[in-house]
């Protein structure tokens, strides 16, 4: 089996090949059930079109949204010997912000396709613009339906040339372009004959290779707590005293012996083991899920911060924050009362205030904004109601990500990126 897992979000506008990309992909990594492939072969010719469409290996998903079935972002899963891919596949339409923002926020790389015809359009822009406000690392521009411009050395170019002055107003960590032909596989999986003059891996080849393992935040360490572990099992004199503190990595590398400070108290002590339900670990990183046992006693609960004492997140009542709001019944306003969910914790918070409203088309920040409505994104001061354990987003995405919940209906109402805390 696959060692790491690549998470990846795909975007794009409507007809630029997304379905046709992904079942391409999926179809060339073999990922595909043998009465899958014949159910599409059988509808392709059902439909008197001469190559098997690979689009309609996606297109199922298609049809529910159609019918009222609500799917947000549909995941899907494929290997391949070097690699374990989970895709999020994100709607392309304006009004579907949110959903990329919701696929985008945990990826490691975003595939922004772009149909070689029509070059860069809004929606391109507006999805690289999201997925650098998301940090995600990697980000690709897939090129494709090269196959209508004659696999046009000079088209690609063109658009590469526009695309990476829009990227210089962006926060872009790395970024790389390949010219593809999704519907007869050109550089996909293998490397196309027809465009000799591009040197470059193949988009799989590049998937495969991209190292992500630095991505991760190895430096600050950050355990929020999740769940406190007391079996009690009066019949096992192990486990009749045993307190464990489960949750996840956030950030740096834990290890038996380490010095941890609790917050919100302050007090320190040392890490006494490592657990994990296949026995106890020598060292603890990002993203792994486990359970630390401390030297001392201290008064730990759900939503509190182990992190060292000599490197801290911010503590904080007073955040400022980049807001994507995602409600269709209700508009962001200043003074409005909302829950907030950061890491482990679960407060309730005020806006503060509205400093702007981004345009994410043309990145222009207007001012005067006095609201967000659904897919807005703005910059927001939030006063939380007990202090946060914070980072600054783009330090770690794990400590400075929250989202915002109507207390009301219990519904998810806007995602956000920690700008600042104070």
């Amino acid at each position: 089996m696959s060692s790491d897992i690549l998470r990846l979000a795909t975007a794009g506008s409507v007809d630029d090949g997304k379905s046709t990309l992904i079942g391409r992909l999926l179809y060339d990594s073999k990922s595909i059930l043998s009465d899958q492939m014949e159910a599409v072969e059988r509808t392709s010719r059902d439909r008197g079109e001469e190559q098997t469409n690979l689009a309609l290996l996606t297109d199922g998903l298609r049809a529910e949204r159609e019918q009222g079935i609500t799917i947000d972002v549909a995941y899907r899963y494929f290997a391949t010997p070097r690699r374990t891919f989970i895709m999020a596949d994100t709607p392309g339409h304006v009004q579907y912000t949110r959903n990329m923002v919701t696929g985008a926020s945990t990826s490691d790389l975003a595939i922004i396709l772009v149909d070689a015809r029509n070059g860069l359009t809004e929606q391109s822009r507006r999805h690289a613009f999201l997925a650098t406000l998301l940090q995600v690392p990697h980000l690709v521009l897939a090129v494709n339906k090269m196959d209508l411009v004659d696999y046009s050395q000079e088209r690609f170019e063109e658009i590469k040339a526009e695309f990476e002055e829009f990227a210089a107003k962006l926060d872009v960590l790395d970024l790389t372009f390949v010219p593809i032909s999704a519907l007869h596989g050109d550089n996909v999986v293998d490397r196309s004959l027809n465009m000799p003059w591009y040197d470059g891996p193949s988009l799989l080849h590049h998937l495969e290779h991209v190292h992500i393992a630095s991505d991760r935040n190895l430096i600050d360490a950050r355990f929020p707590v999740q769940f406190v572990v007391r079996p009690h099992r009066a019949d096992d004199p192990e486990l009749h005293d045993y307190r464990g503190y489960a949750g996840q990595v956030s950030g740096g590398v834990l290890k038996p012996g380490d010095e941890v400070m609790h917050l919100p108290s302050g007090l320190t002590t040392r890490i006494a083991a490592i657990d994990t339900a296949d026995g106890p670990l020598d060292e603890a990183f990002p993203p792994m899920s486990v359970t630390l046992r401390l030297e001392d006693d201290i008064d730990i609960s759900r939503g509190d911060m182990l992190c060292r004492p000599n490197n801290q997140p911010v503590v904080s009542q007073d955040v400022e924050a980049m807001v994507c709001w995602m409600a269709e019944a209700r508009n962001l306003v200043p003074r409005m009362k909302l829950a907030i969910k950061h890491t482990t914790r679960s407060a309730r918070a005020m806006v503060r205030d509205l400093h702007y409203r981004i345009d994410v088309n043309s990145l222009h920040r207007d001012e005067e904004a006095t609201q967000l409505g659904l897919n807005d994104i703005g910059r927001v001061g939030l006063r939380v109601t007990q202090p946060l354990f914070a980072d600054e987003y783009r330090r770690n995405r794990l400590t400075g990500g929250f989202i915002l919940v109507d207390e009301g209906t219990n519904t998810t109402v806007g995602a956000g990126m920690i700008v600042r805390a104070s």
